[in-house]
């Protein structure tokens, strides 16, 4: 029977083969979701051995952030781009989940990342959510959560306003654009807590700057920042 499964899965993989959508590579026996050859040869940033790193420096004087980090740098039209294309646009969350786990293994022995109480993803509005019908940013939640053995936490900080796309706009239009967007609905739970703040992509850092700003009016807050990419 064990063998029979075997062919038909083989049979299955000719007639639908299963492709790496980081370099579009057919994956072989054994490889789940990314090909081998891109776990380990994606443009890692290292920045989990820098506490100065490039993102942490974005927040400088603007929030107070206990350490920040990116898994990989971001190029146009490259690897990472596919990637994150279709973890958010082509219904496959689970690369969200399994790129939370590459940051997990990585995050794990950091010395202030380690110690997060909850991930916390950046949410998105409602319509959205339902357009999309996941949110990216919760999936990568999960896989650094299951890694670092904290918690997950939605529905608490929420997205008020649907904001226009924010890809053609300069730092300070981004700023405006995300000023009074969000909203924690239950402080209590979260106060006291260390919480790591996550997001698929940051450029200007003004979105997770106007999450972090609603999450650190609560009461002894610790705040940390994780996305799976930095746009130079």
């Amino acid at each position: 029977m064990q063998l029979l499964r075997t062919y038909l899965n083989d049979f299955v993989s000719l007639l639908f083969p299963r492709l790496c959508p980081a370099c579009n590579a057919s994956l072989v026996a054994g490889e789940k979701i990314i090909c081998t050859d891109c776990r380990y040869n994606l443009p890692f940033t290292n920045f989990q051995e820098q506490a100065d790193n490039i993102v942490a420096r974005q927040f400088w004087g603007k929030l107070n952030i206990e350490s920040a980090y990116a898994l990989y740098y971001f190029n146009k039209g490259g690897k990472v781009q596919n990637l994150v294309h279709h973890l958010k646009y082509k219904d496959m969350p689970q690369i969200g989940n399994v790129l939370g786990e590459i940051s997990g293994m990585q995050l794990k022995s950091h010395p202030i990342i380690a110690h997060t109480d909850l991930v916390i993803p950046v949410p998105l509005h409602k319509k959205r959510l339902k357009e999309r019908g996941y949110n990216q940013s919760a999936h990568f939640a999960e896989g650094i959560a299951s890694v670092l053995g904290c918690g997950v936490e939605t529905g608490n900080l929420v997205r008020k306003v649907a904001t226009e796309t924010q890809t053609h706009k300069s730092r300070f239009a981004r700023f405006k654009n995300m000023q009074e967007v969000f909203e924690v609905k239950f402080p209590d739970r979260l106060a006291g807590k260390h919480l790591l703040l996550v997001d698929d992509i940051i450029t200007t850092g003004s979105t997770l700057e106007a999450c972090g700003a609603a999450l650190l009016k609560i009461p002894g807050l610790k705040l940390s920042i994780a996305t799976i990419a930095y746009a130079e």
